[in-house]
């Protein structure tokens, strides 16, 4: 009997690029049958604590608080140097300094969130928002701030908007090290073997994307906000690097810095999972 895998993707650029192959079954399923659902980020972060996925991707924040359940896979993350979330203001010379004024997040398990809590602790109203809505509404001025990811990084200054600071340029100064935005993540409660045939299938996946960027358009364009090529595939150089094939030793340091931190801020605590420091930890799979 097929082995059927509830397998749920965002709609970003990046995403739909690394698993094109997938999705339109250009590269063989190996025995599994996916059953695949692109949502946005929250609703992936959300799904996953409720356990409704076998894989998915989600924010690596949203993962640690359910570390004990899911082991991240090697290939499919978005990890990198410049590839973190813009805080953008509405107004120029404007910093978030005032409880009156409003910040906008991509959802309250989102990296982003988790990386303006760290950054700018306490200093706005904090609104949950799906991520397409926040530049309209800095462009409106119904809100003061937003946390921007996805192609709104490319496209901000085109809609006159003003940076405030690269959130992700602030963690690599603290850090010295690359940002984990978020990977793909399977439930522990598959067996070992098919969360290896799942690994390999998303490895043929993106290797056939690298091998023939072009191919991928039409299912990136299928499920994009942005329909300029151009700043598509400038999301894809941004986010698709050597850590997206394979996370390696490189990710795991990223991952057990970005653990300490988030524990920092009240993110990911637990006592089951390292009861000596009381903060959970990522276990990328090895299978």
């Amino acid at each position: 009997m097929t082995r059927i895998i509830r397998l749920a993707i965002s709609t970003c650029p990046n995403d739909t690029f690394a698993f094109h192959g997938l999705l339109t079954r250009a590269v063989d399923w190996r025995g599994l049958d996916f059953e695949v659902s692109l949502l946005d980020i929250e609703a992936l972060n959300t799904g996953l604590t409720r356990g409704d996925f076998d894989v998915c991707k989600a924010s690596f924040a949203a993962a640690l608080a359910v570390a004990g359940d899911v082991v991240v896979l090697p290939s499919g993350a978005a990890l990198g140097f410049g590839v973190g979330p813009l805080l953008l203001a509405s107004q120029p010379g404007s910093v978030p300094r005032d409880a009156a004024q409003v910040t906008l997040c991509p959802g309250e398990h989102t990296t982003a969130a988790l990386l303006f809590a760290m950054f700018h602790p306490r200093s706005t109203r904090i609104e949950h928002v799906v991520f397409s809505e926040i530049m309209p509404r800095l462009r409106d001025g119904s809100a003061d701030f937003g946390v921007c990811i996805h192609e709104g990084r490319f496209t901000w200054e085109a809609q006159g908007l003003h940076l405030v600071e690269d959130l992700g340029t602030r963690w690599e100064g603290a850090t010295n090290g690359p940002l984990p935005l978020g990977g793909i993540v399977a439930s522990r409660r598959l067996p070992r073997e098919v969360i290896a045939t799942v690994q390999r299938v998303i490895r043929d996946s993106l290797d056939l994307a690298l091998a023939d960027r072009a191919a991928a358009l039409p299912t990136m364009r299928a499920h994009a906000q942005e329909f300029d090529d151009r700043v598509l595939m400038q999301h894809v150089d941004l986010y698709v690097n050597e850590w997206t094939r394979d996370l390696g030793e490189t990710g795991r340091r990223a991952l057990d810095a970005f653990a300490g931190r988030a524990a920092s801020v009240g993110v990911g605590i637990t006592t089951r999972d390292d009861p000596a420091r009381g903060a959970a930890r990522l276990e990328i799979f090895a299978g």
